[in-house]
């Protein structure tokens, strides 16, 4: 494919990124909610793994596969169910202007756009359509040949240098790599991403928690408060 140097290309973390809560561990306290699963137990598990990751101490496959797990209990279409429920009651109050304005901003610059995060597909492919981004970069959960989730993970996490893995290889199904682009952006909160925006020509730390706001800070890397209203 020839090279488009013109093109610039804007990736987004999704979780207190794009979004001003935890697609993930929201979508957990929802099952708890609706009844869906045991609350006691499984939101006490939850709120373990979603403090592991706040520490940086999380096992990714670990966590995927516990929730991954989760969902396999049910009927894919249970599951579709449950997630048009979750949309309209937590994501959807969630999708706020500041956000969706700097999307369009990438969107009006004719920038590839991609939002690549640690949380499963299921989970984040209807708030990427909503968001309007076409491209998803995110954990895979198997599934068996009717569509059901296994409860098992495809290939390797979408988290930490899982992102620099999965973005080099999606580019290369394209003919391309990073370097091939004027300019690339990488917006997120988290020093879990700091693989990923360390080889970016504009790495953004967005929302940045205490970590990234210091390792921001040290590499002279500009930040960007999305949320002030909603911290």
């Amino acid at each position: 494919m020839t090279k488009q140097s013109t093109q610039n290309i804007a990736l987004f973390d999704l979780d207190h990124t794009l979004l001003p809560i935890d697609s993930d561990y929201e979508w957990g306290q929802f099952l708890c909610r609706i009844g869906a699963v045991d609350a006691e137990e499984f939101g006490r598990r939850n709120a373990e793994f979603f403090a592991q990751y706040q520490a940086g101490t999380l096992d990714p496959v670990e966590y995927l596969e516990f929730a991954l797990g989760t969902l396999a209990q049910f009927s894919r279409q249970q599951l579709d169910d449950y997630h048009a429920q979750f949309m309209q009651e937590v994501i959807n109050p969630a999708l706020l202007p500041a956000a969706l304005d700097l999307i369009k901003q990438h969107q009006d610059q004719n920038d590839l756009i991609a939002i690549i995060t640690a949380t499963n597909r299921f989970v984040t492919q209807p708030i990427a359509q909503a968001l309007g981004v076409e491209h998803l970069l995110a954990a895979e959960p198997h599934l068996d040949e009717q569509g059901n989730l296994t409860g098992k993970l495809r290939g390797v996490p979408t988290s930490g240098p899982g992102k620099v893995t999965h973005l080099n290889a999606w580019l290369a199904g394209q003919g391309k790599q990073l370097s091939d682009f004027d300019k690339s952006y990488f917006y997120s909160d988290s020093q879990n991403d700091i693989p990923l925006l360390s080889i970016v020509t504009h790495p953004i730390a967005t929302n940045p928690n205490k970590l990234l706001q210091a390792h921001a800070k040290a590499h002279g890397w500009p930040t960007l408060q999305l949320f002030e209203l909603h911290n």
